[in-house]
């Protein structure tokens, strides 16, 4: 398997594709994270990382294999995402604590005109947690890059998670085992050891 292009700045992302023993290089144009009116919420992590992926790629040869991804965090039907500053930050948890909510990642894989595109979802549920232990959270861990405020292997996913239904790594940011298979399906290589 050729070096895949993760079109991505985050730390987890990269992290995960380590464990996965991919090999990666990072490289990041900046896009806006917006998404038109009207658009389904599930879709919202496809198109924003579909233009992650198309910022890249204009800078590319075409046979380069890209992956970009994005991630949201829905409430009640609502995207929450990233923090804008520590108020933002508690207020969000506040909302989260003591609630289901869902983290879906939309991922694209691109090489030439070839592309797979999908999303995953998973369902996190919070114990409830006083102002000061999402106060303590915030002023600790700066989790203002974080859709939903939160990591879940911080501190509060490991205190504060009741359950988790689906993929815990799509919750830190990629669903990196449905990603593997389906980089194998586009590459027609084998990835898994």
């Amino acid at each position: 398997m050729e070096r895949i292009v993760l079109a991505s700045a985050s730390p987890r992302r990269k992290q995960l594709l380590e464990w996965a023993e991919l090999d990666f290089e990072v490289i990041v144009k900046e896009t806006p994270e917006t998404w038109p009116s009207g658009l389904p919420v599930g879709l919202v992590p496809v198109h924003i990382a579909r233009n992650k992926a198309l910022a890249v790629k204009k800078e590319l040869p075409a046979d380069r294999v890209i992956l970009a991804a994005d991630t949201v965090v829905v409430l009640d039907g609502d995207i929450i995402g990233k923090p804008r500053d520590r108020a933002d930050a508690i207020s969000i948890l506040s909302r989260l604590a003591g609630e289901q909510h869902e983290v879906i990642t939309g991922v694209i894989l691109s090489r030439g005109r070839d592309e797979i595109a999908f999303a995953e979802s998973t369902v996190v549920t919070f114990y409830d947690l006083s102002e000061s232990q999402i106060a303590n959270y915030v002023d600790k861990y700066q989790p203002f890059d974080k859709a939903g405020a939160y990591a879940i292997q911080e501190w509060i996913g490991v205190v504060g998670i009741r359950s988790i239904e689906g993929d815990f790594y799509n919750v830190m940011g990629l669903p990196v085992s449905r990603v593997v298979r389906e980089l194998a399906n586009l590459t027609h290589a084998t990835l898994l050891k």
